[in-house]
């Protein structure tokens, strides 16, 4: 029998999840709708949703990347891009898009305008939450894309797959991580740390922390516990009901939370960008609740380090990480 304190916990989930999907009714208002082709999407379609800002560098390859994998339809909110990103953006035929100059701190770091749209377009979809520096590799990807995982998942009655972020970073200074013509950006910097993660189950939310890799191993050796969590949920069978409750590292409710390990998120985040990127959000301080304990961090990529060490690893493929224990695939193949 469950005790009053599991009682109380399950009714404050209860809660907040439908707080927060009272804040992503709200948010709607906030959002400009540019392209709306979302009378295109088919049942059974793979939906992939978005926020981005300023990311022409990277979308091409990340449209390509989940085209290929499998997706049908791509939502995606604009907020505020200067760089090309939405007239880009526009110009997709698989693509509709909202665009918003709102905070993005204030919508939950963009999680309020994406929960709108997927209880508008989700429902009843599989749908890939990610970023645009975020690309999901998983075991034989290449030959076996996204209609045969998901339809391996509802054998498994497994709505949901979680995945591991692992960031990428280069072999020198961080200008220096430009990448040759025709790379995959996530991939560019080529390097990641092979070990040195720590995983931890939090009960409240039946989900596993992972913290570890470059950025916990150079930028927050002295407070790991600031340190990014690296464990996500990406890949959803959707429901109106459902809203993811951090990022997508927590989903409500937090039977989602308990997915296969099967994926890996690979984190293009440190190209020779992230330098000019780094100075202009620590001026706009919004991508992290208390802005200022990230000081620090922002400092140190701005001092364009080298992120290197002799116990990195060069990224090779999917079975490299399989072989490390970075993905599982269980019986998958």
């Amino acid at each position: 029998m469950p005790t009053v304190r599991e009682l109380w916990t399950a009714y404050w989930l209860r809660l907040r999840r439908r707080r927060l999907l009272w804040r992503a009714l709200r948010a709607r208002h906030q959002l400009r709708r540019v392209s709306d082709r979302s009378s295109g999407i088919r049942h059974g379609d793979i939906l992939a949703f978005a926020t981005v800002r300023n990311e022409i560098r990277r979308l091409p390859h990340w449209l390509n990347h989940y085209r290929n994998l499998g997706v049908d339809h791509f939502l995606i909110v604009d907020n505020a891009s200067d760089d090309g990103s939405a007239e880009f953006l526009t110009a997709q035929p698989d693509v509709s898009l909202w665009r918003t100059g709102a905070s993005y701190r204030a919508s939950r770091f963009g999680m309020d305008w994406l929960a709108w749209l997927m209880i508008r377009f989700g429902h009843n979809h599989w749908c890939l939450t990610v970023d645009a520096d975020e690309i999901l590799i998983y075991p034989d990807h290449e030959s076996r894309p996204l209609p045969a995982l998901t339809d391996w998942l509802t054998r498994q009655r497994a709505p949901m797959m979680a995945a591991m972020m692992l960031d990428m970073f280069p072999k020198g200074p961080l200008s220096q991580a430009v990448g040759a013509a025709g790379d995959e950006p996530a991939c560019a910097p080529g390097w990641f740390d092979a070990q040195g993660y720590t995983w931890e189950y939090q009960q409240r939310y039946r989900n596993i922390s992972i913290r570890g890799g470059v950025r916990k191993r150079v930028f927050f050796e002295a407070a790991p516990e600031l340190a990014p969590h690296l464990h996500k949920t990406p890949l959803v069978f959707w429901s109106r009901r459902y809203v993811y409750a951090s990022s997508t590292h927590l989903v409500l409710p937090r039977s989602l939370n308990s997915g296969f390990d099967t994926g890996v998120l690979l984190h293009g985040k440190f190209l020779d960008d992230i330098i000019a990127k780094s100075r202009e959000e620590k001026h706009r301080r919004e991508h992290f609740t208390h802005a200022a304990r990230y000081d620090g961090y922002y400092d140190g990529i701005i001092a364009d380090p080298d992120l290197w060490a002799p116990e990195t690893v060069q990224f090779e493929g999917w079975q490299q990480l399989e072989s490390l224990g970075l993905m599982t695939r269980g019986d998958w193949r």
